[in-house]
């Protein structure tokens, strides 16, 4: 169960509107419903990924995770082709990222090859999380407790699995729950 605690604002926000409409009978609101600042500038509406597996992870920098941008490349090259998008979201939640769009896109060029959809730096968790942070952590088992968290999001924006910091993105956890949701029919 989430820890109701844990939830901003914004993200009470959201799940208000959640079960509203739900109650409504409206559409819920569902991944592909929220924007970003795409990492370049600029809008990163996430409506143009709709209907296509979505692999969300809270990035860092400075982190001892930092080399799993390498397998979530590797993640884009291999799955990127069949409909898989893996978005990275910087975030200085745990003090190891840098607060400069730009120096984070350099980083991850440079050191990484990273060619997959980034953000500028958000807020994960705590009262300051960005709405789609706080969506992924109501539907996808909590936010996260470190950097290169993941949330796998279903072809239908609503369905979420979370998973740790240390399964990496070579586990046959992550790589089987991918080809689950390539395989499933969009609905």
């Amino acid at each position: 169960m989430v820890d109701v605690a844990e939830f901003t604002r914004r993200g009470a926000l959201v799940l208000g509107a959640a079960l509203m409409a739900t109650d409504a009978g409206a559409a819920a609101p569902t991944a592909f419903d929220f924007r970003m600042e795409a990492i370049e500038g600029g809008p990163l509406d996430l409506a143009g990924f709709r209907g296509r597996p979505m692999l969300v992870v809270n990035t860092a920098s400075f982190c001892g995770y930092t080399p799993q941008y390498t397998g979530l490349q590797k993640l884009h090259e291999t799955y990127g082709p069949r409909g898989l998008v893996v978005l990275g979201v910087p975030s200085n939640d745990f003090n190891q990222e840098s607060a400069d769009a730009g120096t984070i896109k350099r980083f991850c060029e440079a050191n990484y090859s990273v060619e997959f959809p980034m953000t500028t730096p958000a807020h994960v968790r705590g009262v300051q999380a960005d709405p789609l942070f706080a969506f992924l952590a109501a539907q996808g088992g909590g936010p996260p407790r470190w950097n290169f968290h993941k949330y796998l999001v279903a072809r239908n924006g609503r369905t979420i699995r979370g998973f740790a910091t240390a399964t990496g993105p070579d586990s046959p956890a992550l790589i089987q729950a991918i080809e689950a949701a390539l395989s499933a029919p969009a609905a």
